[in-house]
């Protein structure tokens, strides 16, 4: 039913959970998986030069966090056999990432965790998974901790 399965990781826990269902769903179906992490390049333009991070910085901590991330569900995803491909993927918005993402590898299925980020972060990007439902044409499975 599903041949190719979109995954978008952040490294919380409700994302690991996300990575768990879709193994489960990939076995299933015999799917590929292509696991993300977007990073907004962008994330805190606007909010002003004296902010904690620079852009430098916070572009090395945020691939560092999507490489960890992105490394743990593979992980998963291998050890059960899955066929997976993972990439760091920037995008101004995180889910216009997601979605531009799905349509560029012919996603039939998006598997997410309904929230993750948290702090600052989650004010500046707002929720990721509802964007991506307000605005996504192919299924999706939000999956709640």
């Amino acid at each position: 039913m599903f041949k190719h399965i979109l995954l978008p990781v952040d490294g919380s826990s409700t994302s690991m959970m996300a990575v768990d269902k879709a193994c489960g769903l990939a076995q299933a179906f015999k799917s590929k998986v292509t696991v993300i992490y977007v990073i907004d390049p962008y994330a805190f333009s606007g909010v002003g030069t004296d902010f904690a991070y620079g852009q430098a910085q916070y572009l090395g901590a945020a691939t560092a966090e999507a490489n960890e991330a992105l490394k743990g569900a593979t992980q998963v995803l291998e050890a059960a056999g899955v066929a997976v491909k993972a990439s760091v993927i920037e995008g101004h918005a995180v889910y216009r990432g997601i979605l531009e993402t799905a349509s560029a590898i012919g996603a039939d299925l998006i598997v997410l965790g309904s929230h993750g980020r948290r702090g600052l972060e989650k004010l500046v990007l707002g929720s990721v998974a509802a964007q991506v439902l307000a605005h996504a044409h192919l299924p999706i499975l939000v999956v709640r901790d």
